[in-house]
């Protein structure tokens, strides 16, 4: 593989957990309830389809910039205190540079919200670029994203790796031609990954290092099998 494109929220850090509570806020002034089903409904969502999708699910009369506004200012007031990195992203981060292996975040949540939580861990200078949602008209589960991030690359989508932790990343992904590797996280093990090419456990399993090609310490190694450009595919053999 040849580059490697991160999902942000979920799969980096802890920022589902905290849309949680974002989402259980918003809708609790509103005598509303944030569902399970609804969290699944929104994940991996841009915002516009996010919020336009809250307000039909609960009747709301609130536009979706009214939401979009409110969220945010929750969502701010919340990462000092509760934001941290998921285990194995720093050591996975450095194996890659180490490996000299590019890489880059496609996520679904603005530009200022990405640059609020990388700049709380000093990260955005190790990602040669990330594409938030003003960067695409179709957000996920469409490959809008993925494919522009390969081309970003100058890589074939097909010769990058993605990792993401929601059915409709992998789903984006997948439709690329890229080869998929599926984080399930608390909030989304029910979700349906029947389109990633490894499910694994987390950042630090050893089977990503594997289906990378690096070893812990950056060192590079052979993948095992071929790059794949199959979405339905397993694990490299």
């Amino acid at each position: 593989m040849l580059a490697v494109s991160f999902d942000l929220d979920g799969l980096m850090f802890n920022t589902e957990e905290v849309y949680w509570q974002v989402g259980t806020e918003l809708l609790g002034r509103r005598g509303r309830e944030f569902t399970a089903e609804l969290n699944d409904a929104v994940m991996g969502s841009r915002p516009q389809a996010c919020f336009e999708t809250i307000i039909r699910w609960h009747s709301l009369s609130d536009t979706w910039e009214e939401l979009q506004a409110e969220s945010e200012e929750l969502f701010l007031a919340l990462l000092d205190e509760h934001l941290r990195p998921l285990p194995g992203l720093v050591e996975l981060l450095a194996a890659l540079e180490a490996a000299g292996i590019p890489k880059a975040i496609c996520t679904s949540s603005k530009r200022s919200i990405v640059e609020a939580i990388l700049g709380r861990f000093e990260m955005e200078p190790r990602f040669r670029f990330a594409l938030t949602a003003e960067d695409v008209v179709q957000g996920k589960p469409h490959p809008e994203i993925y494919l522009k991030a390969a081309a970003r690359f100058g890589v074939e989508p097909r010769q990058m790796v993605v990792l993401e932790d929601s059915q409709n990343g992998c789903r984006s992904a997948a439709a690329a031609g890229s080869f998929v590797v599926a984080v399930p996280g608390c909030h989304s093990r029910t979700q349906d990954f029947s389109t990633a090419s490894l499910v694994i456990e987390g950042l630090g399993d050893p089977r990503l290092y594997e289906a990378l090609g690096v070893g812990l310490g950056g060192e590079r190694r052979g993948m095992r099998g071929k790059e794949r450009g199959t979405s339905g595919s397993s694990q490299p053999n």
